[in-house]
């Protein structure tokens, strides 16, 4: 048996790919965002010194790191349409995507904290700056910096998870897929353009992230070492 390709029965509907990868950047970009900001004041919680607060982040990120994300958005979805509560696929999608990454973005944060000399915290103090300015200059910005390689990864490995919403009906571009090739019969074709989709995304969204590093980080900048 030879095997027949055709992949301009596919390529006709490439609209709906166009609008798929849309969606997939704009999850991706939502749940960067704010799993982003979630993930770093989860970080600044488990080193403060209140065991409550410090507790209940170690809780989270470890609920999170030890279930499957396809659960978590399950968890989500039923369980806000349980309680009454009606989003969009979207939204829910967006919302657990931004929940999963926050938890690594957590410690990845963390360990970038860890990283900070202690005596450079003494120093700042000594120099009687405010906790505010201690904490942004000494510790955020410096551990962001030295993580930032770690971090812009694992937004990208998101990108690729956030497939999975598909099984919510969110029309990212693997739902796409599945409708075109339901529709086509042409599984081979459409899943080999949909990879070839993740790659130009993935690569799409390193180059963003490396120009991000640049603008963000001087030194980095001086040594030719955004990322």
């Amino acid at each position: 048996m030879g095997l027949n390709l055709d992949f301009s029965v596919v390529l006709e509907r490439w609209p709906l790919f166009w609008d798929g990868a849309v969606m997939t950047l704009q999850l991706a970009a939502l749940a960067i965002l704010f799993g982003g900001v979630i993930g770093t004041f989860c970080a600044v919680g488990r080193n403060s010194g209140n065991r409550l607060i410090a507790r209940v982040c170690t809780l989270y990120v470890e609920a999170i790191r030890n279930t499957p994300l396809l659960v978590q958005i399950f968890l989500v979805y039923f369980g806000l349409a349980s309680v009454g509560f009606k989003f969009s696929a979207f939204s829910v999608a967006a919302a657990a995507l931004a929940i999963n990454v926050g938890a690594y973005t957590a410690e990845i944060m963390r360990a970038g904290f860890e990283s900070i000399p202690a005596g450079q915290i003494e120093a700042a103090e000594g120099l009687a700056l405010s906790r505010f300015q201690i904490y942004w200059h000494v510790i955020l910005l410096p551990a962001t910096e030295k993580v930032y390689p770690a971090l812009t990864s694992q937004f990208v490995l998101l990108m690729l998870a956030s497939s999975v919403t598909s099984q919510i009906s969110a029309e990212e571009l693997t739902a796409v897929a599945n409708y075109i090739q339901s529709d086509t019969y042409r599984a081979f074709e459409t899943y080999i353009l949909v990879a070839l989709a993740y790659v130009v995304l993935s690569l799409v969204l390193r180059a963003g992230f490396w120009a991000l590093g640049f603008a963000l980080f001087p030194r980095r900048r001086r040594l030719g070492t955004a990322l």
